[in-house]
Formats: C-alpha cells, structure tokens, sequence
C-alpha cells in the first residue's frame, strides 16, 4: 500500500512537467500564430490549452488515488485514477475530431494561406518539447504503473505529432504545396482519435471489472502447480486502480489443521506477488472430499 502510495506521489511530476510544458506552448503559439498567419499553429495552440484541462485531470486523479481507505472507500480511492484517464480519453478524442472537423472545413472552403516561416520553426521547437516530455512520463508510467500518467504520455505524442503535421502544413505551403497542410491535419486528427480510443477502451474494461484472460490462465497454472493443491475451483480477478485483486478457491487435504492450510496461503500470496506482481490475493480452502 504504501509503495503505491509513492508510486502515486512520482506521477505527479510527470503530470505537473505536462501542465507547464502546455501552458508555455499553448501562450507561444497562440502568440506567434497571430503574428504569423498561421492556422495551424493557431489550431496547434487551441489544442494545448485543451491539454492543461487533460493534464489537471490527470493530476487530480492521482492525488485522490493517494487518500487512505476510509467509512465508505473501504478498497481506498484508487479508481479514480482510472476515471482520470477515462476523462483525458475523451478531451483527447474531442480534439482529434475537431482536427478533422476543421482540415475538411479548409479544403471545402479552399482558403488558403502563407504563414511565416517562423511559425513553422515555432512548431517545430513544440514537437520536440512535446517528444522529450512524452518519453519522460512514458518511462515513469511504465516505472510506477500508472495508467493515468501513461494515458497523459500518449497525449503528450498526439501532441507532438500535431505540431509535426503543423510544420509539414506550413513548410508545404512556403513551396506553393497547399494541400499538405489539410493532409497532415487529417492524419494526425485520426492518430489521435486512435490513441484515445484504446485508453477509453481499457479504462471502460477497468471500471466494469474486466481481467485479462491470458493472465488469468497464467495465474492459475502456477497455482495448480503447488503440491498441495488438489483442485483449482475457481479463480477470478479485477483491477482497482492498479493494483489487482484476485479471488481463489482451492481444495486442499481436509486432514491438514488450521495452522498448515494458512501457510499454504500465505506460500501462494508470496509466490503470486513474486511472479505475477499480484499484491491482493484473497485465497478461500475448502477441504477435498472424494466420492465413494
């Protein structure tokens, strides 16, 4: 418990390193974009400050994840982590939706125009910035196991390659090539719609007490494997926050006293918390009767 509760206290660096890092962005392109005559820097902006709300989300998730178990939080507050990333899914698929919105609008309407080439170094210099920031919550995420933070690093790249697309757009359009400009829009708005639907898609499995099955079946063979395991009866798992928990019923020697069927227990705690990294294992015996 308490080891994730640091683990927690070490993601919300990574998700204050993406607040700072978008607000800055978002204040230089916005400005620059106006000077500049650039659309899709101006867009790129408009997405940052989108990202802050993502991000503070992120955060907050985080910092309740942290609190204590209490009267009616008797599991602790860890899902609220998973609803952090449920909620930065869909700032994230808002967005890539009004990328696209927006890149049809402009090739329908056909208003093209030339943006000044510091525009493009501008966005340049982001996805860059967006890339270091990626790879570093993207390392921690992996490091602390926390799907929030790691949902906040995929946005960081979504981030990252909308600014590539708005320095492909705005390179093009310096050579006459205006049609570039909409293509990227297009390709990004769809890798990030991509992106946030495989976090909605696992926050949703999450939240509804969805397992994996592989890892079920991983689970269960190093339990039937213990010599004093008669019989797996039944085996069942979720994810709270994430840290899973895992229901098991074994039959065991009837003979064996109250002392001996603990310690096969706790023998099998250990063993799963080494091998699969379960932490919470709740192991039910019943004794193992043969029919006559």
């Amino acid at each position: 418990m308490m080891n994730y509760s640091d683990n927690l206290k070490k993601g919300e660096k990574g998700a204050w390193i993406s607040i700072f890092a978008y607000i800055s962005l978002a204040i230089g392109k916005l400005t620059i974009a106006s000077s500049g005559n650039s659309d899709a820097l101006r867009a790129d902006g408009l997405n940052n400050t989108t990202d802050v709300i993502a991000s503070i989300a992120v955060l907050i998730g985080l910092k309740i994840s942290r609190k204590p178990p209490d009267e009616d939080h008797h599991y602790g507050h860890f899902r609220a982590e998973t609803i952090a990333s449920l909620f930065a899914a869909f700032i994230m698929m808002f967005v890539g939706i009004q990328v696209i919105i927006e890149t049809c609008k402009t090739v329908l309407s056909g208003s093209y125009a030339q943006p000044n080439m510091i525009t493009a170094w501008t966005a340049l210099i982001a996805a860059i910035v967006m890339f270091a920031v990626y790879f570093y919550n993207l390392r921690l995420s992996k490091k602390i196991q926390s799907s929030s933070l790691y949902a906040a690093a995929q946005d960081n790249r979504s981030d990252a390659l909308v600014s590539i697309g708005a320095f492909i757009g705005i390179i093009g359009a310096q050579f006459g090539i205006y049609w570039l400009d909409p293509l990227a829009g297009l390709i990004v708005g769809l890798i990030i719609c991509k992106t946030a639907w495989g976090i909605f898609k696992d926050s949703t499995h999450t939240l509804t007490d969805g397992f994996d099955e592989k890892q079920i079946e991983k689970i269960s063979k190093t339990i039937e494997k213990d010599p004093d395991v008669r019989k797996l009866v039944e085996i069942k798992g979720r994810i709270h926050g994430n840290q899973a928990f895992i229901d098991i019923t074994i039959l065991v020697d009837p003979n064996l006293n109250v002392e001996e069927s603990h310690a096969i227990t706790e023998r099998l705690e250990n063993y799963l918390y080494k091998k699969h990294s379960i932490s919470r294992a709740h192991i039910h015996i019943e004794p193992y009767v043969t029919k006559n």
